[in-house]
């Protein structure tokens, strides 16, 4: 592995203390890491400290804070083959969950010390990075109405409550998703584009599962006719989660493909990887074993497995009485 390494580190990310945090890391990987430790601000982001550091030649980069930091600094990384490393400390940390590396401080240094790593897919939502997932409709007013007060003082909950807030007012709205092959019109409440998804993020899990090095995006459209119909759908989607079955509801559907243009009317606000981006339409690309990140032990593929072990890019779909081609 690297004996020397950019570490990005984002102060105010999640609820613990960020001196005591920065302080564990470093004790945990300055012994055999020779560190740059660069902190994130206003004014200069994780993808300016990581473009910097990418010019400079680095050998490797460290990035710890919450799953937008995490793909901001992907930005630059994207393409390079340079070892990425996580150390979560956000609130959701659903990047961490959906690549099985671990959440806590020691063990995700630990992780990056043994240097083993595999390449993963990204992609690119209206040319910003994507390492997680796109929301379009319920999840991104959802993620708007969450301030980052509420996640310091309530973790998890805050967007949990934030939710139940929208579901108030939930709205539907016409969506267009033009594919490689097909046009698809129908009416929805809401439309996930995911990369990674760990099954916390309920409404990716359409399919049978995320699958994080296909080279294929997974879309799950949620089109419920009442708040106790949407209540129904993410009850299911749950349940799919959990059981890694494809959903089996007339008011939800999935597609798999390499990219995905996707049109609202009304336009619709959109959420990347959990930060508002702007709204509808957008467009998303794959990007196949775009990132190579530092894994534990028993997921480390070699370069080799990367190259050969790509599946023919076939696009799934699942069609129902709620979506029209």
């Amino acid at each position: 592995m690297s004996r020397s390494a950019c570490l990005i580190f984002n102060p105010v990310a999640g609820q613990g203390d960020p001196e005591q945090d920065l302080a564990i890391i470093r004790a945990l990987l300055e012994p055999e890491i020779d560190l740059d430790v660069y902190h994130t601000t206003a004014e200069v982001a994780a993808d300016k400290l990581a473009e910097l550091a990418v010019k400079r030649g680095v050998e490797a980069i460290i990035v710890s804070g919450g799953d937008g930091t995490l793909s901001a600094a992907a930005t630059a990384v994207v393409g390079t083959d340079i070892p990425f490393g996580i150390i979560s400390r956000g609130t959701a940390n659903a990047f961490a969950t959906a690549l099985k590396i671990p959440d806590t401080i020691d063990a995700a240094c630990q992780t990056i010390l043994q240097g083993r790593t595999r390449y993963v897919d990204t992609a690119y939502c209206n040319h910003h990075p994507m390492v997680l997932l796109a929301g379009i409709g319920f999840e991104a007013e959802t993620v708007e109405m969450t301030d980052r007060d509420a996640k310091k003082r309530l973790g998890v909950m805050a967007y949990i409550l934030a939710g139940l807030q929208t579901l108030r007012n939930l709205q539907s709205f016409q969506v267009q998703i033009e594919t490689e092959d097909k046009i698809i019109s129908t009416t929805a409440s809401a439309v996930t584009v995911a990369n990674a998804a760990p099954p916390s993020s309920v409404l990716a899990q359409g399919p049978a599962g995320i699958i994080y090095d296909d080279g294929l995006l997974d879309l799950t459209i949620v089109a419920p006719e009442s708040k106790a119909g949407a209540i129904a759908a993410t009850f299911h989607l749950l349940q799919t989660a959990s059981s890694g079955s494809p959903v089996k509801r007339d008011d939800i559907g999935y597609l798999r493909g390499k990219q995905f243009k996707i049109n609202t009317s009304p336009p619709q606000k959109v959420v990347l990887d959990g930060e508002i981006i702007g709204t509808t339409p957008i467009e998303v690309n794959c990007v196949p074993a775009g990132l190579k990140i530092f894994v534990p032990f028993d997921q480390a593929v070699s370069s080799t497995e990367k190259l050969e072990g790509l599946p023919n890019l076939m696009v799934e779909s699942k069609q129902n009485s709620k979506i029209q081609e």
